[in-house]
């Protein structure tokens, strides 16, 4: 099934049109649950903390990261349990998950799109929020120039579609108000040719 029918037209929809479509769920996890699956991926997770080249030097990437093929037999009890619920609400086998652990308000992502070549075509990015609510903002980037600046939530899940890839970046800028700690989980589901992990972040 190539598109959910999360991505189908409802009151959720942020975006729906010829650039892509972009559903945004509050709600999707009970509070319970997802702050469960919170505590178990920040205190049991191998968390890597990348350096990256930029403006000609090394730098902390300003998050940690890590990723986990879903059928890894080493899969982490929360992610498995996840990836079950995205299942069973979205009807869609993704493959992979890409996490990312911001610690607090100086962690970050710079806006980005998923490079296409490591998506299945047609097939949506699912990212489950956990831990404390954090902005995403995403911008279109062809004219007419849209941004939608969206409260992720804990327990909610925002659906891109793979075509928004293709005309919208969306990240997470830093903050100066006191946050708590978030991890995203974002769920793809990738070719067979697609190598490595995924440490872009959202």
């Amino acid at each position: 099934m190539a598109q959910s029918d999360l991505l189908q037209s409802d009151p959720g929809l942020l975006l729906d049109d010829a650039t892509g479509r972009i559903r945004y769920l509050p709600d999707a996890v009970p509070p319970e649950r997802a702050q469960a699956w919170f505590a178990q991926l920040r205190d049991r997770i191998d968390w890597h903390a990348l350096r990256r080249e930029m403006y000609g030097r090394e730098v902390d990437v300003p998050r940690l990261t890590q990723h986990f093929r879903l059928d890894d037999p080493a899969l982490p009890a929360a992610l498995r349990e996840a990836a079950e619920a995205l299942l069973a609400l979205t009807r869609i086998e993704f493959t992979n998950v890409g996490l990312n652990f911001y610690r607090d308000g100086r962690d970050s992502v710079a806006p980005h799109n998923d490079h296409l070549e490591e998506l299945q075509r047609g097939y949506p990015i699912a990212l489950l929020s956990l831990g404390s609510a954090r902005r995403m903002d995403i911008r279109s980037k062809h004219p007419p120039r849209r941004a939608l600046h969206v409260e992720l939530e804990p327990g909610s899940l925002l659906m891109m579609s793979w075509r928004t890839q293709l005309n919208y970046d969306h990240g997470i800028p830093k903050t100066g108000a006191r946050v708590g700690a978030r991890i995203s989980a974002a769920f793809r589901r990738r070719p067979e040719h697609a190598r490595g992990g995924f440490y872009r972040g959202a």
